[in-house]
């Protein structure tokens, strides 16, 4: 797969274009995989935007690395390997406008008791306006951060 050739699967498709993305977001995306969302997300932000995918596992990212090379050059996309529970924004980074997850046992409830840290860590890496969005809705749901 190349950042040019994105293949989502129909279920994926739904959830991308139910984010509220436009040209020019910050976006955080926890639970990554191989990619395919963050290659579509940084397609639809445009070179004004930027993609942060992040994901526990190394052999993931490490695939969405070999994927987005040029757009990884490019400044337009970021991956790191962490759960989304340790994860720390660099002080030199930016707040990001919008997160989303798909999947990830820390805010789906499968692990409830990393629930609250990974809200903090979140909280702590958007703007005061940030937006999380999860699977569970039709297609997404909402976690309101200004609350807990």
């Amino acid at each position: 797969m190349s950042s040019r050739d994105v293949r989502l699967s129909e279920r994926l498709r739904q959830i991308v274009d139910a984010l509220p993305v436009r040209t020019g977001l910050r976006v955080i995306e926890i639970g990554c995989g191989s990619g395919g969302a963050t290659l579509e997300v940084a397609r639809r932000v445009g070179p004004t935007g930027h993609v942060l995918a992040i994901d526990r596992s190394a052999t993931a990212t490490a695939q969405l690395r070999r994927a987005a090379t040029d757009l990884i050059a490019d400044g337009r996309v970021a991956v790191h390997t962490v759960a989304i529970e340790h994860f720390e924004l660099p002080a030199h980074e930016p707040p990001f406008d919008l997160a989303f997850a798909v999947r990830v046992g820390a805010l789906d409830g499968r692990h409830p008791q990393l629930y609250d840290r990974a809200l903090i860590r979140l909280r702590d890496a958007l703007t005061p306006q940030g937006r999380l969005l999860i699977d569970g809705g039709s297609p997404l749901r909402e976690i309101d951060l200004r609350v807990r």
